[in-house]
């Protein structure tokens, strides 16, 4: 037997292993009569919203690869890439590490469908790009709309963020687009090029990328009590501002680091109400994506173990 000719599907099993792990870890500190009473208390309509909210989300993520492969100019079909879009940030989220996890995910899909290493390294950077877009974009807006929202943060964050921040956010966008309607010469690193994308797929990123986030905070949006509730805006700025922290923390699907920020940003609403809302969003943004995407790759790292075999 060669080893080197299993070493990818030996890598896709670990990530597996190493991921039910994970989900363990992050299971066994819940108890199941606090997790039943905070879903009890919140009204069906409001289920129904998060789930639609929760499916908006996942809907963009997979929008994210398929404008990718748009720019890459490779036709891929929509149901194999809302499957490894799906699985790859279901995994990614809750790993931590979103660009390794992600680059494997990746790389063994779309190379099974003709695409070059090189080429789903640049997916990989455009879809970060896209999320990051997406961050800045809808920072800026609320910044403008609400510039009062970094003053629940005194504590946390480590700079002052004000209208005028929000501007500048902004003007980083409209530098973005500047860039790729003058058609700017691309950046060559080694064998690799990195163009400034059509101004259609632009458009469009600025579209889908802050899409998937308005997604995944309506889900906690919806999941808290009418009564004081701040509003969207707000529940929006301070799941960007959790969700930045999440990220710069590393902490797998932000654990700790999410529940600590919304306390904190939400001083109005019990505490209580707060943690049932993102105990929803976990739920479904987080921990039913993630089992459905261990079966998923335990089923691809099958199926291509026997085919290498035959």
């Amino acid at each position: 037997m060669h080893l080197k000719k299993y070493v990818w599907s030996i890598i896709g099993l670990g990530a597996v292993v190493f991921s039910a792990w994970l989900l363990y870890h992050e299971l066994r500190g819940l108890s199941l009569d606090e997790l039943w009473g905070s879903l009890t208390a919140i009204p069906a309509v409001n289920w129904l919203l998060c789930v639609i909210a929760t499916l908006v989300a996942y809907g963009a993520l997979a929008a994210y690869d398929h404008l990718a492969l748009t720019h890459l100019r490779k036709r891929v079909g929509w149901i194999y890439i809302t499957i490894t879009s799906f699985t790859t940030y279901a995994l990614s989220h809750n790993i931590g590490a979103s660009v390794f996890s992600g680059s494997i995910v990746r790389y063994r899909a779309y190379t099974a469908k003709g695409l070059t290493g090189p080429e789903v390294g640049v997916l990989v950077a455009f879809c970060s790009f896209t999320f990051a877009l997406g961050i800045v974009l809808l920072t800026g807006l609320v910044l403008l709309i609400e510039p009062q929202i970094a003053d629940r943060f005194v504590d946390m964050l480590p700079v002052e963020a004000s209208a005028l921040t929000g501007a500048l956010l902004l003007g980083l966008v409209l530098l973005y687009v500047a860039g790729s309607a003058l058609r700017l010469r691309p950046l060559h690193i080694g064998k690799l090029e990195i163009s400034y994308p059509r101004l259609s797929i632009v458009a469009r990123q600025l579209l889908i990328g802050p899409l998937e986030i308005i997604g995944a905070a309506a889900i906690i949006y919806f999941a808290l009590p009418a009564s004081g509730n701040p509003g969207f805006v707000t529940i929006l700025g301070i799941f960007l501002i959790s969700f930045s922290l999440a990220l710069l923390s590393h902490a797998p699907g932000g654990l700790g680091v999410l529940e600590l920020a919304f306390i904190s940003g939400l001083p109005e609403l019990d505490p209580a109400d707060v943690l049932a809302a993102l105990l929803v969003f976990r739920l479904l943004y987080l921990i039913i994506p993630f089992i459905a995407a261990l079966i998923i790759v335990l089923g691809f790292e099958r199926r291509q173990l026997v085919n290498e075999r035959t």
